[in-house]
């Protein structure tokens, strides 16, 4: 049965009006006063409630203010003001889409109320409810016609929904009515460009011109820029979709004449260059001989244009071939290394791609070297370039060769220690890499690139607390760790390297702890967005606010986030596969009386440091008035009762949390959900996840790897699995590989195929694992790595050894002993004794390091 609603008297109507009032001007302790007063008499009164625990919520007592608006919806769910409220709530706790329903709700009963209208349209635009948003804005224009916003409001709901002709009748119709702005106002501006992008997208390419041009003239564009940008790209669309018209020879007169413009404006950019090129129907993408030719003229006639432009000479790197490729290279190569340009190889190494051109590129150096040692700095620059290239070859001991003589030539070069550094590091050696950034760093202790790589050096061997020491030299003082301040700084890379170091060390539980973190900065970015939605309608920021909103909903692909997602998936995967290694990360005894002896004597600290003996009068009235000040809807960060994860690795929900982390079609991403969904025994997910992965490369070790474990699996099914669901399955399995070929066969044929790869032999020996061959077989197959036709990376070795010895072979020792001898200065091979002698000898060097550093 439903509570009765409680009405308030005439006179008691008016203090809940004036409750209301408090509210809005954030009279917060006045209005706690007004609503103890009306529920002094009508303690049942649902919207007085509300209203109340709202208030409690804004002073900082959150549970009960919570409790209160719960109870107080309970009186009354037909009041809009309730549904208002409790959505404000969820707001502030960035549950947006339950908050959009309970603005819904409230809309049921106050339909017409602006202000929530309003708030609305901002959480669909949240959620991306696109239509729904037209909806509310529409209803928003109704209600208030004569608004600008409005209007602009609802043309960009249209776009964003994808109902183009609609944000075209809207934006003509305002601009038949619109007062005509003054020249030169950007508001004005953007919604002129906001204009033409419609029509653009439309395919109104006539009407985007005339309208922008029109504009253009008139000065009420003022980005210009944007106009040459808008009128080159259409110029170029009608160009190329109207190729009989007579007027395509002016479209493209015009629009070469644009795109030209634009070059004189950043002669830097390169798809201005691309895009004159298209223009003059030259596709870099797709080059013939004649096409070459013409664009090597067109980019020689820029360059000669803007002597000092780099990006026409380098993209006519890319472009030529052959002796052309030879006669352009040299004179680039030259000029670089004169004038000390350190980036050089950086700029050039994508050319590597190309076997000739590499070569070509390494006997001009090599010439260059032998003819310069005359000129000193060009003869060091030579050194450090080439040591780079050997480097990028694999060719270590070369590389590491040059960058000796480099240090004889010229010992006071950071440059040169760091890049040996990077060399050791490809060579598999993190401790002599780290020893060499500290002689880098003895050099010029004072460089944050410096100091920034040497840190992420000593994450990379494993030296964690050491790395936060560097990093401690350039964070905040008063944080409480370096690495605090760095994740309150949302330093990805600190926290992506820092969690693969724990990773790799077996702290699994502060792995996990750091890959979140990672997500909680991506979540951020989400949240961070929320405010822009009102604002760019109201300043008229358009297209910048569709830019942002794009790159919003492609931000789970970046990198970071999704080697965050993947890793933390795998470490619940390993969780789940070995029950028992959660309790084995559990700190010992001694190790949590420790914890307890230092977070004592850290509160008793604090407590000496908060004795209210010796506050000053001014910070006693300070802590007064705080009380009643406003803490806002926002919910405080939750307090980390678990900071080093301890409690976490024991969930016993491991694949559920890692079914949380995945979700984005990204090869590494659809390998993870299979492992999850297989485990999970979801076994249509897992075939939808790996025929995307399949998809996306079927020739991939891992991806074929999962399709023996698939069909493994499907071939050992239960009856308790339905028909249709094997039909399916069975179905997807015969997509993937041969119906009439063994998974036997299978392997053996796809190994035959890639028979060079390391990573392809590994993922075949796991193949065998599963498929149930012998322990010997997976032994041999896997020791033909070490054959010298096999192209075996350091990592790919390090891949090996650690299968070896989680299968627990026999022959793990001699696999690491035969790699330790392959990789010539590799030390990561070493036995644990000798890699703890090493990692000893690099915290003597770094103590002797930072005195000399501190002499400085």
């Amino acid at each position: 049965m439903a509570p009765q609603q409680v009405t308030l008297a005439q006179k008691d109507r008016k203090a809940f009006q004036d409750l209301l009032s408090c509210y809005e001007l954030k009279q917060l302790t006045r209005g706690r006063k007004v609503a103890d007063q009306i529920l002094k008499k009508y303690p049942d009164h649902g919207e007085t409630m509300c209203m109340k625990g709202l208030i409690l919520v804004h002073l900082g007592q959150r549970d009960e203010g919570i409790k209160l608006i719960r109870d107080g919806m309970r009186k009354d769910l037909t009041s809009h003001i309730c549904w208002h409220v409790w959505a404000l709530v969820q707001k502030g706790e960035h549950k947006y889409e339950e908050a959009l329903k309970s603005y819904m709700q409230a809309l049921r009963f106050d339909k017409d109320n602006f202000n929530i209208v309003r708030e609305t349209s901002v959480l669909q635009a949240q959620t991306r409810a696109y239509e729904a948003l037209v909806e509310s804005r529409l209803h928003m224009l109704r209600l208030r016609p004569n608004v600008r916003a409005h209007w602009v409001g609802l043309a960009v709901a249209y776009k964003l929904s994808g109902n183009l002709v609609e944000a075209k009748h809207v934006l003509e119709h305002f601009q038949g009515f619109l007062r005509e702005a003054p020249a030169n106002d950007a508001e004005y501006s953007e919604f002129i460009l906001f204009h033409v992008r419609v029509l653009e997208d439309l395919g109104d390419l006539q009407a985007a011109l005339a309208l922008l041009d029109k504009k253009s003239k008139d000065r009420y564009v003022v980005d210009r820029t944007a106009i040459h940008t808008f009128r080159a790209r259409i110029l170029s669309k009608l160009k190329n979709s109207n190729t009989e018209s007579p007027q395509a020879a002016e479209w493209d007169t015009r629009a070469e004449s644009e795109w030209r413009a634009l070059l004189d404006l950043n002669p830097e950019c390169t798809d201005y260059y691309h895009a004159v090129l298209a223009n003059q129907g030259i596709d870099l993408g797709s080059l013939n001989d004649d096409s070459r030719t013409q664009a090597l003229g067109l980019l020689s006639g820029f360059s000669a244009h803007s002597p000092k432009a780099y990006a026409p000479r380098r993209l006519a790197l890319t472009v030529a071939e052959g002796d052309k490729f030879k006669e352009l290279v040299k004179p680039y190569i030259e000029a670089g290394l004169s004038k000390g340009i350190p980036s050089l190889f950086s700029d050039l190494k994508k050319l590597y791609a190309d076997p000739f051109k590499r070569q070509v590129i390494e006997e001009i150096v090599e010439d260059i070297r032998a003819s310069s040692p005359s000129e000193p700095a060009e003869y060091l620059w030579t050194l450090y370039f080439l040591a780079q290239h050997y480097s990028f070859l694999d060719r270590h001991r070369k590389a590491l060769d040059i960058l000796n003589l480099a240090v004889e030539h010229t010992p006071t070069l950071p440059e040169i220690y760091v890049m040996k550094a990077k060399v050791l590091k490809r060579a598999g050696d993190p401790y002599g890499a780290v020893r060499s950034m500290n002689e880098a760093r003895a050099l010029d202790g004072q460089d944050r690139f410096i100091n920034t790589k040497s840190g992420k050096y000593r994450l990379r061997a494993g030296m964690v607390d050491e790395a936060e020491e560097i990093f401690g030299l350039f964070t905040r003082k008063g944080a409480a760790t370096p690495g605090a301040d760095l994740t309150e700084m949302q330093a990805l890379h600190y926290l992506v390297e820092v969690g693969d170091a724990y990773n790799r060390t077996g702290k699994l539980n502060l792995a996990l702890k750091k890959y979140y973190a990672v997500q909680k900065v991506f979540e951020s970015f989400r949240e961070d967005q929320y405010d822009f939605h009102q604002y760019s309608i109201r300043k008229t920021i358009l297209l910048p606010y569709l830019d942002m909103l794009k790159w919003e909903d492609e931000v789970h692909s970046h990198p970071a986030y999704v080697h965050a997602v993947v890793s933390a998936a795998l470490i619940w995967i390993e969780l789940y596969d070995d029950p028992l290694l959660g309790k084995s990360l559990q700190p010992s005894h001694e190790t949590t009386e420790s914890s307890k002896k230092a977070l004592s004597k850290a509160k008793k600290a604090a407590r000496r440091g908060n004795d209210p003996s010796h506050e000053s009068q001014d910070a006693v009235n300070k802590k007064v008035s705080n009380q009643s000040d406003d803490k806002g809807l926002d919910a405080p960060p939750p307090k980390d009762d678990d900071p080093d994860g301890v409690k976490m690795i024991l969930a016993d929900d491991p694949l559920e949390r890692a079914a949380k982390n995945v979700g984005k079609h990204i090869m590494d991403v659809c390998l993870t959900n299979f492992d999850v969904a297989i485990r999970r025994k979801k076994y249509m997910q897992a075939a939808q996840a790996l025929v995307r992965a399949h998809t996306a490369d079927a020739q991939h070790p891992e991806v074929h790897l999962r399709v023996v474990q698939f069909g493994k699996t499907v071939s050992s099914l239960s009856d308790s699995i339905g028909s249709a669901v094997k039909s399916v399955l069975h179905e997807t399995l015969i997509a993937l590989k041969p119906e009439e070929i063994s998974l036997d066969v299978f392997t053996s044929q796809y190994l035959q195929s890639h028979s060079t790869s390391s990573t392809v032999i590994l993922a075949c020996a796991k193949a065998s694992e599963i498929l149930g061959n012998s322990m010997k077989d997976i032994e041999s197959l896997l020791f033909t790595s070490l054959q010298d036709n096999i192209d075996l990376p350091v990592e790919d070795a390090l891949r090996i050894l650690s299968y070896l010895q989680r299968i627990k072979s026999t022959r793990a020792e001699e696999f690491r002993i035969a790699c330790d001898n392959k990789f010539e200065f590799s030390t990561v091979f070493k036995s644990s004794d000798q890699q703890a002698a090493l990692r000893q000898q690099c915290l003597l060097e770094e103590k002797e390091d930072c005195e000399d550093i501190e002499t400085l």
